[in-house]
């Protein structure tokens, strides 16, 4: 009999722990949902350019992205990006438009990506010839704290060659 209450009783304390130590549950699946945000932000995007939409582009970035364009210095902050790229919107020619053949976002849903390819028509600022370009881009996005997305780093690069330096006279 005491062997049956010792028994009782280990059984009921390993319950006990055993109920103590339950894993959470997982976090609920968001892939497909997170990547037609970045999708659609992206798309948005587009559009914004189209319409020359300073604070439409620039509310795409996190303050602390970096942006990176060929030929360029890197851009950090959303202030300076915004500046940067209130220069390009004021040009007459300036037509910008992107896809993304590839869009992703990490298992654990806090980051995301988008990898695609770009097409460019801008004055150029030295020869004040109109230039077309086009080429590669990835952009890293973030999850922010209320859901949205916001890119925190974003990378051109031409496919088109370098114009050679002018002629010495």
């Amino acid at each position: 009999m005491r062997s049956l209450a010792t028994l009782c009783g280990i059984s009921a304390l390993a319950l006990t722990f055993a109920g103590c130590n339950t894993t959470p549950p997982p976090p609920p699946d968001t892939h497909d949902a997170d990547v037609k945000a970045i999708h659609d932000l992206e798309v948005q995007q587009n559009k914004d350019w189209a319409a020359k939409n300073l604070d439409g582009i620039a509310a795409i970035y996190a303050d602390d992205a970096v942006l990176m364009t060929p030929g360029g210095n890197p851009i950090s902050g959303k202030e300076a990006i915004r500046d940067g790229i209130k220069q390009m919107v004021g040009d007459p020619a300036l037509s910008l438009t992107f896809e993304a053949s590839r869009t992703d976002v990490a298992k654990s849903g806090d980051l995301g990506y988008t990898q695609g390819s770009y097409k460019m028509t801008l004055t150029d600022s030295a020869t004040h010839k109109v230039i077309n370009d086009h080429g590669s881009y990835v952009t890293t996005y973030r999850k922010q704290a209320d859901g949205s997305w916001k890119a925190v780093a974003d990378i051109a690069t031409s496919e088109v060659p370098p114009m050679p330096p002018p002629k010495k006279k």
